[in-house]
């Protein structure tokens, strides 16, 4: 994020900053390793094309675009799903904020039903399973951003650094 300080004070906005923190990522993606892993940014799709579901603490169906994702797009059943990044700016209601939570709470969880196939191919019918899942909210005054880190459907960290 420092290399995008100057972005991130002019206000530049999240799906830009995403962007960027994507290429950072694939970077580090090339790297022995990490094959067959993507780094993208407002990612809707999943196996066969079908849109992106996840299920809510209610159990309801809910399509889901996160900011940036770290996965396989399938192609490692095993381990598909790496990273779900919500970014927000200081400026946005609680109410949007709580929005991306609950969504990275869904999304780090192991499963919705604690059932898995045991064929090693067929994936999950809703989206979850993300080993991290972070929520990065930016103040471009300040100079600081908060990250969030969930795993396992749980809030595990929170630290704050400058940029």
């Amino acid at each position: 994020m420092k290399r995008e300080a100057q972005s991130i004070r002019n206000d530049v906005s999240e799906r830009n900053l995403c962007a960027h923190l994507a290429h950072e990522l694939i970077s580090e993606l090339n790297r022995p390793g990490w094959g067959g892993y993507y780094a993208d940014t407002e990612y809707n799709r999943k196996q066969g094309g079908q849109v992106k579901t996840l299920m809510d603490d209610q159990l309801q169906i809910m399509s889901i675009t996160c900011d940036l994702i770290v996965h396989s797009r399938g192609e490692i059943p095993g381990k598909d799903n790496l990273i779900a990044v919500e970014m927000k700016k200081t400026v946005h209601s609680a109410q949007a904020k709580d929005s991306d939570r609950r969504r990275l709470i869904a999304l780090t969880r192991s499963s919705y039903d604690g059932v898995w196939s045991a064929d090693g191919k067929t994936l999950p019918e809703h989206v979850c399973g993300y080993e991290v899942g972070l929520l990065i909210e930016l103040d471009n005054r300040s100079g600081e951003a908060g990250v969030e880190e969930y795993r396992r459907g749980e809030l595990v960290r929170t630290h704050t650094f400058h940029f």
